[in-house]
This record gives C-alpha cells, structure tokens and sequence, in this order.
C-alpha cells in the first residue's frame, strides 16, 4: 500500500492476538503496554465483541491511531502486513481449513473490531511473513509439482511476529547488530516451532504448511509418520474428523501424558512425584526440541546464540536444561542459572554458545508492523523501543 504520511500525532495502537482459545488484547503507546486483557477460552463472535468493546470502554479518553491484528495463516493471500478490507476477509474466510483452530476466532475479532473502529485502519500481520524469503530448499516439498503449483503446497512457517521480536532482542543482548548474527530460536509455548535465523532473515523452520507440523505441542502432534496416518484412515479405523481432532486436541503432551495434562508446569510437578506418563511427555518432547534445533543449525554458517522464548521457553528452566543437555554437539553447555526476571542469558560467562531467554512480546511487534505499514520510515521511532 502507499504509506500515509505521519502528522506527528500520537501512535497509539491495539493489539488483537486471538489464539486457538484465547484472547489478548494490548494498548501500547510510545512503544509500551499501557493496558492488557487476556481471555483464556474460545472466542465466539459475540464474545469476542463483548471483549473488544469492554477493553475500549477503560479507553474512551485515548486515540487510536490503527488497530493491529495477528493473523496466524495468510496463506499466499497475505504474505506480509497489509489494511484489510471486505475483500480481503473474505478471502482469507476460504482459508480457514489452513489453520483451523487459530483463523476463525481471528477473523471473529477482525469483524469485531472493524464494527467498533470503523474510522482507523485495521492491519493483518501475519506470523508467516516472517519466513515469507525462506530459502527454495527449505521452502519446497518434495511432492509432485502440479499438487504443489495447484494448491500452493509450500513450506510457510509460523511463529513469525514472536521470531522477529525475539532475534530483534538478543542482538540487543549481544551488542552485536541482527545482520552479523546466526542464531536458533526456539518458541516454546502452547504452539511450539524452532527457527534458524541470519543476517535478520529465516532460513529454515519447523512448522510447515500448517502449524499442526514440527514439534509435539501442548495438544497438537507435531510431525508424524505420513504413512501411518494414511494407514489410519484405511478399512475405517478412523474418519477424517477423528483424526482431525485427535492430531490437533488430543496429542502432543497431553496425549504423551495420558490425558494428564498439555501444561509443562504440571508434568514437571507430576514427574517429581514418579509419574512416569508425566515424565515420558517431558521426555519426548525436549528429544524432538534439541532434535529440531541440531537440525535448523545446519542451515547456518555459525551458531552465534541460541535462544528460548514462548511460554515454556521463557519460564521452565527444567525443559531449556534438558534440552540444551542434548546439545553438547554444537557447543552448547548446560545452564547454569533458572529463570530471570528480565531478558538475558541463562548460560555461563563466556559460554561458547550463549544461552539466552527472551520474553515473548508479540505485541510490541504487532505495533511495530503495523505502524510501519501504515507509515512507512516515517512511522514514530517510539514503536522501535524495546522494553
């Protein structure tokens, strides 16, 4: 789009990150949260207007200057931040099949927050513009080409606003600019994936065309065998919906566990009392992390940090020491040190490979891109302060 020209004025922006069944909505100004709300369910378009509207209401006294929107999938529709309009939902309202459990409620509070700010500009930052450059041989798979040219079959990646935000930060940390660094970053949450970054610029990623791929998650597979999944839907062992909600609401750790529980605070709590269910998903999962991120670290030149975010990411040190445990390969030591209360290292002084945490700040980045849409470089520099 062609940027508007910046009046000076302030900067205001609302944030509006739906997840799989939860809502968080920010007020950052001049580059802060002023005000936070967060929903942990499932937003029906009614209550996701309820939520909206209620959030404002504390706010009548304060401009808003644009609204910004976490969109999880765009597909090849949206593939970068973009105003959206009536066409533009109605098109990414074809795509929900992408992104089952994340684009509907989206797309619910998009129509949500367009009825209650019809005068300011609403912008769709997609997680998987972030990846958008990835590189052909990390992009492309290996299936037959009309499948692929015909329904877009492409290598996506996810996690994008929470990737950008985190290697933005650990070159803060390092004192070293974002385009000399090789990093691994692992985004470790209720929806996990891995991603090696270089100059600034994704090179590979776990999660693939949908965010169902990679790692196990809270309540998602992450990648299984194809063929048993095949092997699955023969002779009526189960029907496509069984196994739609089983590979998206019913594995993962919670699967791993026995039905016990998708939270990593549980498990760990449930192992130290000899749970061995609790203490095999805790087992399983931090393999296929330390698994997933030898494999990204093929992809660079160097390894220059490696760095958790996400929920887990940020604050389990039982999940980041047993991966990083596994790591031993790339130079990588045990931490030396449990959570922080800030954004920092957690290994030794001088480790070969610094261990770094990074508190998850989407909405910091959703503010970022979407001033930056709107206005261009001339968007206020207030949007690029870190916290």
């Amino acid at each position: 789009m062609t940027a508007q020209v910046w009046d000076g004025g302030p900067a205001a922006v609302l944030t509006v990150n739906a997840g799989s069944s939860s809502l968080r909505l920010d007020l950052v100004d001049g580059g802060s949260v002023v005000d936070s709300a967060h929903a942990e369910r499932a937003m029906e378009p009614d209550a996701a207007r309820e939520e909206l509207s209620a959030f404002l209401g504390r706010h009548l006294d304060r401009d808003v200057a644009a609204v910004a929107h976490r969109l999880v999938h765009g597909g090849d529709l949206v593939r970068a931040p973009v105003v959206a309009d009536d066409e533009l939902a109605r098109g990414l309202r074809e795509l929900t099949g992408l992104a089952p459990l994340h684009l509907p409620p989206a797309l619910a509070l998009l129509d949500a927050a367009r009825e209650l700010l019809p005068a300011v500009p609403h912008v769709l930052c997609p997680d998987t513009a972030f990846h958008a450059a990835l590189p052909d041989a990390a992009a492309v798979y290996p299936l037959p080409r009309p499948w692929r040219e015909r329904y877009g079959l492409r290598r996506y990646g996810f996690h994008g606003l929470s990737y950008a935000w985190a290697s933005g930060r650990a070159a803060e940390l390092l004192g070293r600019p974002v385009a000399d660094l090789g990093l691994v970053l692992a985004h470790l949450g209720g929806g996990a994936s891995v991603c090696a970054v270089s100059g600034g610029r994704s090179l590979d990623t776990s999660m693939g065309f949908t965010p169902l791929d990679g790692l196990p998650m809270s309540k998602r597979s992450g990648a299984v065998d194809p063929g048993m999944l095949l092997w699955l839907l023969e002779d009526g062992r189960l029907t496509p919906d069984e196994l739609r909600r089983g590979l998206e609401r019913e594995s993962g750790l919670l699967g791993l566990s026995g039905g016990r529980s998708g939270d990593t605070r549980d498990l760990v709590a449930a192992e130290r009392d000899g749970d061995r269910a609790a203490g095999l998903a805790l087992e399983v999962f931090c393999h296929r992390v330390g698994r997933e991120i030898a494999a990204a670290a093929t992809s660079l030149d160097r390894l220059d940090a490696l760095v958790f975010t996400g929920e887990i990411g940020w604050d389990q040190p039982e999940v980041r020491e047993a991966v990083c445990r596994r790591l031993g390969l790339l130079g990588v030591a045990t931490p030396v040190r449990g959570n922080r209360a800030d954004d920092g290292p957690v290994s030794a002084p001088g480790a070969a490979v610094p261990v770094l945490v990074v508190e998850v700040h989407e909405e910091l980045q959703l503010a970022r891109e979407c001033l930056r849409e709107l206005y261009g470089p001339a968007a206020p520099q207030e949007a690029d302060r870190g916290p």
